[in-house]
C-alpha cells in the first residue's frame, strides 16, 4: 500500500509540475505551429511520465 501511495504521489507532482511548466514557461519559446511540433508538445510529457514513472520500476526488478 505504501509503495502504491508513494507512486500515486510521484505521479500528481510530476503532472503538476509538466503542467505548470507548459503553462508558464512554453508561451516564452515561440515555436512555428506546424504538426510536427504539436504532435511532440502532445507526446512529450506522456514520454516523461513513462520515463520518470515506469523505468525505475522496471530497473528494480531487473537487479
Amino acid at each position: 500500500m505504501n509503495n502504491q501511495l508513494f507512486f500515486l504521489v510521484k505521479l500528481l507532482l510530476l503532472s503538476t509540475l509538466i503542467s505548470g511548466l507548459i503553462k508558464y514557461v512554453g508561451p516564452i519559446f515561440l515555436f512555428p505551429p506546424t504538426a510536427v511540433n504539436a504532435l511532440m508538445m502532445v507526446l512529450l510529457p506522456t514520454i516523461f511520465m513513462i520515463s520518470f514513472l515506469v523505468l525505475p520500476m522496471v530497473l528494480k526488478r531487473q537487479s
